[in-house]
């Protein structure tokens, strides 16, 4: 193995977080290297026409995903079970190369509720400690919406996001979100155009049920703009190819588009390319990590870099997998519920309704990745739960994303599955459909978390992840919820035809994807008898290790989590400069 010299600073992955910390880094000149183990998407095919709309190798293929070939993760529902790999990661998608999941995802950037950032808090005074179940460990995060409100207009304004405001400075603002934590500014930009579809659900919502819909927030450019480090968008042209793909027009608010060009023009920053990390150096009696083991992909050479800070800023996964391989922190105990590294897993409670409406043409290759019109009624704790048995909730609304030919072929029920039938009922309602859909919050369980496989391992010899997870009661039931109210409104919006309704519930199928929104497994919070970080991401049992990304989320809500991820990371970056001009524990 090869010794490199010491760099202050060492990032564990290149995507959205990564690159949050490493501006804020680079802005102070702080040296900074950042570790990824995939390579750069900007001049290949995926990200020129025509081959960026080829639907088979970027969607169907994955093509921009984590090979499940190389790296996999096991699934069991309960510990009685013996764990499977999943040969195919279908349920979820982690990216890989610079930039992330943040280069293929769709856009939706929301800020969380405020008191979501307290939510045992929340629930314990609105209904009393007896509502929340024993075996839902819910807890604070240790800091508040008003400390991160200044990140998540930093992070709006980096990444030129659309929207229509709902609450700025406590005033309730007509057309936007009045359920949203209150902002100090509007938008950069102006929201997206609104969907046939969604304005048939604006519509009902409206005058049926006495709703307020309004346009998802997005981070897919409504017209040129350039952000404050100079870096530019173009408009968006609702080709329908956001979600799993590159965006050709520079349309999208992307790391690799907004972030790594302008990181690697600065003089203290660099970008080291297809390194898979292997490891951690821990040092335990003077609770230091040492540095960062990886293997470079391209040569076959092992290195060790030495690092004042290390940084784990990758997927869920990898960020619990680093932990757990390198012996820092306790494992988590779901038997005696002690320990903490891998607890809180949770996912989201996602469900549709197809909608074919016959005398509308609802054009569905006519889309933007975010093109979704929402109500936020049920979301979260936004209504009172009292008697329902059940706490959390989601979003409600009619999405539009894409039309592509393989996978958008919604079809009524009955029809066959191939022959001059199932080619009539194609060419009859393809510009005739769309759904309605619920994204649902996940509320920790005691039985949902990560550990280490101890049978399988991935293509380096290091130990699979095992997910332990299942939608128990509560998820099962918010997903009802929501679902039967999507239900009453596809009715209402006149709808010639819906499709099944059908609730998220048990058992998990791993084959079907479900949203790549997964969190936990490196929780934050005051205690550290409950969590892996505190408040300032900095990790109890290492001081000059960090954690960021949707690892540290207590709990996963209604909403994307990328909006919180970014103003966490953005905070992050500012709180290590702090660090190392002044090394200790941050408060």
């Amino acid at each position: 193995m090869k010794i490199l010299p010491q760099r202050s600073v060492v990032i564990v992955g290149g995507g959205m977080a990564a690159g949050l910390i490493a501006r804020q880094l680079a802005r102070q000149g702080i040296d900074t290297v950042v570790l990824e183990r995939g390579g750069d998407h900007r001049a290949g095919p995926e990200g020129k026409i025509p081959t960026q709309r080829d639907e088979l190798r970027w969607d169907v293929r994955s093509g921009l995903m984590q090979d499940a070939a190389t790296e996999t993760y096991t699934l069991r529902r309960e510990r009685t079970e013996s764990a499977l790999p999943m040969r195919r990661l279908s349920a979820f998608l982690p990216g890989t190369g610079v930039g992330g999941a943040g280069n293929h995802w769709n856009g939706q950037t929301w800020r969380w509720a405020d008191y979501n950032m307290a939510l045992r808090s929340r629930l314990e005074g609105r209904y009393g400690r007896a509502a929340i179940p024993r075996d839902m460990p819910v807890q604070d995060w240790g800091v508040t919406y008003d400390e991160l409100e200044p990140y998540h207009d930093l992070f709006e304004k980096l990444f030129g996001i659309a929207g229509q405001a709902g609450n700025i400075r406590g005033k309730i603002i007509p057309g936007g979100n009045p359920f949203e934590a209150p902002r100090q500014n509007a938008y950069p930009q102006a929201p997206l155009e609104i969907t046939e579809a969604g304005l048939i659900f604006k519509e009902t919502v409206s005058r049926e049920f006495g709703y307020h819909p309004f346009p998802s927030p997005a981070a897919n450019s409504t017209g040129a703009y350039v952000n404050p480090d100079g870096m530019r968008l173009g408009a968006c042209q609702y080709c329908g190819h956001c979600e799993r793909f590159i965006c050709e027009a520079n349309a999208k608010g992307t790391p690799e588009v907004l972030l790594y060009p302008w990181l690697e023009q600065q003089p203290h920053f660099e970008l080291r390319r297809y390194c898979q990390v292997l490891g951690l150096e821990y040092d335990h009696a003077a609770q230091r990590v040492r540095g960062v083991r990886y293997l470079d992909l391209l040569t076959g050479i092992e290195y060790f870099q030495p690092a004042g800070v290390v940084v784990l800023a990758a997927f869920t996964m990898t960020n619990t997998k680093l932990l757990l391989t390198g012996r820092i922190g306790q494992p988590y105990d779901p038997a005696t519920g002690a320990g903490v590294v891998g607890k809180n897993f949770c996912y989201q409670a996602n469900s549709g309704i197809a909608l074919f409406m016959r005398n509308r043409w609802l054009n569905p290759f006519l889309a933007a990745g975010c093109t979704t019109t929402i109500i936020d009624e049920f979301n979260d704790d936004n209504f009172d739960h009292t008697g329902l048995g059940f706490l959390g909730g989601g979003y409600i609304g009619v999405g539009v994303s894409s039309g592509r030919p393989i996978n958008t072929r919604r079809l009524p029920p009955g029809t066959p599955r191939w022959g001059t039938r199932w080619k009539q009922a194609n060419a009859e309602w393809y510009a005739h459909t769309g759904a309605i859909g619920t994204q649902g919050s996940c509320y920790p369980h005691r039985e949902n978390y990560l550990d280490l496989d101890p049978d399988y391992t991935d293509a380096f010899g290091q130990p699979l992840v095992r997910m332990n997870f299942d939608f128990r009661e509560n998820e099962r039931r918010v997903s009802a919820f929501c679902t039967e109210r999507a239900e009453q409104i596809a009715r209402a919006m006149g709808a010639t035809l819906i499709g099944p309704v059908a609730a998220r519930t048990s058992p998990f199928d791993a084959r079907m994807y479900q949203g790549s929104h997964i969190t936990g497994g490196t929780i934050m919070g005051a205690d550290p008898a409950t969590s892996v970080v505190s408040p300032r991401l900095q990790h109890w049992n290492a001081e000059n290790l960090f954690v960021a990304g949707a690892s540290v989320f207590a709990h996963n809500a209604g909403h994307n989590p990328t909006g919180p991820l970014a103003a966490l990371a953005l905070r992050l970056g500012d709180d290590i400069v702090r660090y190392v001009k002044t090394p200790g524990y941050l408060s």
